[in-house]
């Protein structure tokens, strides 16, 4: 038979174990809320690039249908930067031809001027940036028929680095690292109809 102290150590050395484990879940449970709290981060990061490649691609979209709604203006729409750093007049509409107004509309919407907020503009990508490239220059001659091709291209800043794009959209203009410069693209072809 045990006496009555033996019995009160053997209390009290369970109670000490009893402790230790309720620390040592607490470090597990913490380290676990850590681990939750940075996929958290790099989750919302996601996001954001997701969202911006969504509107690159609208932004995209749009300048390609301008160009093909106006193909008899179409070399007039070539541009080597739009969007950021570039300046336009407050009203569109005061420029001379429907494809010098249509880019000066395009460049105001990848500055985000779709979506304002206490006057500063914030419904675009970070450091948007488009650019119109004249690939391959319409040939009206007899049996020739070459249409027009033109790439239009969306750059902007991305938050992850990854491999740096081959279109020189926006190049050199997000530091010194180009592997955060995203861009998108598409082409354009203008065709001759009635040529032959």
């Amino acid at each position: 038979m045990l006496s009555a102290g033996a019995g009160r150590a053997i209390r009290c050395r369970e109670q000490g174990a009893a402790l230790i484990e309720v620390l040592v879940s607490i470090l597990i449970v913490s380290f676990g809320l850590l681990a939750l709290a940075g996929l958290q981060t790099k989750m919302n990061a996601a996001l954001l690039e997701s969202y911006q490649r969504a509107q690159a691609l609208t932004l995209l979209e749009d300048m390609t249908q301008r160009i093909q709604a106006n193909q008899n203006q179409s070399v007039d729409y070539v541009a080597a930067s739009l969007g950021t750093g570039a300046t336009e007049p407050a009203d569109c509409t005061t420029l001379g031809t429907r494809a010098q107004q249509d880019r000066c509309e395009w460049s105001k919407a990848l500055k985000g001027a779709a979506v304002t907020a206490d006057g500063v503009n914030v419904g675009s990508m970070i450091g948007a940036r488009g650019c119109v490239e004249q690939l391959q220059p319409a040939n009206p001659a007899s049996g020739i028929c070459q249409p027009a091709i033109y790439r239009v291209t969306v750059a902007w800043q991305g938050l992850n680095a990854t491999v740096v794009p081959a279109a020189i959209c926006g190049a050199g203009e997000y530091g010194s690292d180009d592997s955060f410069r995203k861009v998108v693209s598409a082409r354009v072809i203008v065709p001759l109809p009635g040529c032959s």
